[in-house]
């Protein structure tokens, strides 16, 4: 299934930590933190600014993002767990 989001929003795969703590604990999945990394899958053409003209994206797809933690909207596709959110919401590009 493709899928292209609208405006300036983007499309998120986060990136799940480790499942086993250094000192060789399983977390179980109550106990593990929402991920905050992510790889961008898709962006949107950019949002429309004053004048009616769009504001490209700065994020491109590929990029590798940090993002809060009650950041976007979570959405199941093809059985994957994946966020649509603003570009806003990132908080940076991990280069």
């Amino acid at each position: 299934m493709n899928i292209k989001p609208l405006a300036d929003r983007i499309l998120v795969e986060p990136v799940e930590k480790n499942t086993v703590s250094p000192g060789g604990v399983i977390i179980p999945d109550t106990a593990k933190e929402k991920p905050q990394e992510g790889k961008v899958l898709a962006v949107g053409p950019g949002a429309m600014g004053d004048n009616g003209q769009r504001i490209p994206l700065e994020i491109k797809t590929g990029d590798r993002v940090l993002f809060s933690t009650y950041a976007g909207t979570e959405v199941k596709l093809d059985g994957k767990k994946l966020y649509i959110m603003k570009e806003s919401e990132v908080l940076a590009v991990l280069e």
